[in-house]
């Protein structure tokens, strides 16, 4: 088929490759403009873009879709059918009307549940088992469109965000093509009414952790704020990013360190840090964060 494809972030890559790789014509790629990035704060191109670049696929990213222009520009494709992935822009209304067989989403949760932008974080967030990809005929609401196909798959109970987006992409990107390749025998399904959730943007103030939380909700906040934006403590006057943990036994004050193991009491229960990030340091393992940052038993955090 004759594809424009619409996407941005890493988590869009394997599916613009998967669609170059199954055959379909990409007629065009549409991402977000270069943003400034980096300590030079040099304008970096998207993930995609570079992608699309190496593929020696042509480029388009406007800042707007909503010009006449650009538009116009857009329906002069005449393309078969819009892929669209974590893209960023809003596709207004002449843009979903372009190709003849219109616009299709890969989305990141088993919709109705977490409509929005961070469906992988809130999924993790709230505990959810499961999760997986809908692929979706787009409308102009808020992912509200029919369901063509979906895949699920369980969230392992000690899984990142980091790594969940990872295997939500390649998933992303099988369903796709397994969607265009049976796209007249696919009947759409309207999403039902109930079980809507949506899944809001991610608040850097919802990084900060609250030690008087359950353990089993502070374990979830920071795998599902891993690795960005990273959910954060201070640990002995510094700002610690947290990357991994483990629900572990234990009991004290909430954010008092337990042992020389980084084993940290939390409202009930208690959790052992595995993975931090001191501020212009890379990650690092335990066991090696100590080595250069040792942390006495009875610190409180």
């Amino acid at each position: 088929m004759k594809v424009v494809f619409m996407g941005t972030p890493d988590f869009s890559v394997p599916a613009l490759d998967a669609l170059v790789a199954a055959g379909h014509e990409i007629a065009c790629v549409y991402t977000q403009p270069p943003r400034p990035a980096g300590r030079g704060k040099k304008d970096r191109p998207s993930p995609v873009q570079v992608r699309a670049q190496a593929l020696g696929l042509p480029v388009r990213h406007p800042v707007s879709l909503k010009s006449a222009e650009v538009q116009a520009e857009f329906a002069a494709l005449r393309a078969e059918i819009a892929v669209v992935v974590a893209y960023g822009l809003i596709l207004p209304r002449a843009v979903l009307d372009a190709p003849a067989r219109g616009c299709l989403n890969i989305h990141a949760s088993l919709l109705p549940r977490w409509r929005g932008a961070a469906p992988i974080h809130r999924a993790i967030m709230a505990g959810d088992a499961e999760t997986g990809v809908c692929i979706m005929r787009m409308e102009e609401g808020l992912d509200t469109g029919p369901v063509l196909l979906c895949e699920a798959t369980p969230i392992d109970p000690a899984e990142t965000t980091g790594e969940l987006h990872d295997r939500l992409s390649a998933i992303g990107a099988r369903a796709i093509v397994a969607a265009l390749s049976r796209i007249d025998d696919l009947t759409p399904r309207p999403q039902p009414e109930a079980g809507v959730t949506y899944a809001a943007k991610i608040d850097k103030a919802e990084a900060h952790v609250d030690w008087t939380r359950p353990a089993a909700e502070v374990d979830r906040r920071i795998r599902g704020l891993s690795p960005f934006p990273g959910a954060w403590t201070e640990i002995q006057g510094e700002r610690v990013k947290l990357l991994a943990c483990r629900l572990t036994e234990g009991q004290g004050a909430p954010g008092e360190v337990l042992d020389d193991r980084l084993t940290i009491a939390c409202g009930t229960g208690a959790v052992g840090l595995l993975r931090l990030q001191r501020a212009g340091k890379g990650p690092q393992d335990r066991d090696e964060f100590l080595r250069g940052f040792p942390v006495p038993r009875g610190t409180q955090l």
